[in-house]
């Protein structure tokens, strides 16, 4: 083969590595009354002031849109990424070169979720079992990026917390007997 031709030599460092889509912030919005933030977790740090005007601008941006439109739209540097299911919002803010179809499925991952846990997830269990809520998020995702993509695993994981949670009630409780009636 002569010199020059055939493949360039390429290193380790220069190929191209699969990006991870980094999300900053996850917001879920209710649509009815006054626009209320039902959950919101943050993965980058932001001051309270920053984080109160994101959510402002977010919230109207996205309420202002139309079903037909698309599910993204850009904000400062940023992308915003969200799904309506019923009356609530999930939005996602993420990088302006993270891939925004990959978290569209992230955001339907979740509320699969949320629908085999709750069978059938609507705004008063996100209400009433917020910490649920924000548990199974911190299955899915940690420090911005999907950790477990298996639904399975998720509610396995959620199930053995919730067992755990369950047996030490029942020790308090009667724990609690045991010491009002000695």
């Amino acid at each position: 083969m002569p010199s020059g031709v055939g493949y360039p030599r390429v290193s380790i460092d220069d190929r191209a590595r699969p990006r991870i889509t980094m999300i900053n912030y996850v917001l879920l919005v209710s649509r009815q009354g006054k626009c209320k933030v039902r959950l919101a977790k943050w993965y980058s740090t932001m001051s309270p002031k920053v984080k109160t005007k994101i959510v402002k601008d977010v919230t109207q941006l996205v309420l202002a849109r139309r079903t037909r439109m698309c599910n993204f739209l850009e904000y400062k540097d940023t992308k915003v990424v969200y799904r309506r299911y019923a009356s609530l919002f999930f939005v996602c803010g993420i990088s302006s070169g993270d891939n925004e179809l990959v978290t569209l499925e992230i955001i339907h991952r979740y509320v699969e979720v949320l629908d085999r846990y709750f069978g059938n997830v609507c705004e008063l269990d996100l209400i009433f079992n917020f910490q649920k809520a924000y548990a199974i998020l911190d299955e899915l995702i940690i420090a911005g990026e999907l950790q477990e993509s298996s639904k399975k695993s998720v509610l396995r994981v959620v199930a053995q917390s919730d067992s755990i949670e369950e047996t030490e009630n029942s020790e308090d409780s009667l724990a609690r007997l045991g010491s009002r009636s000695g």
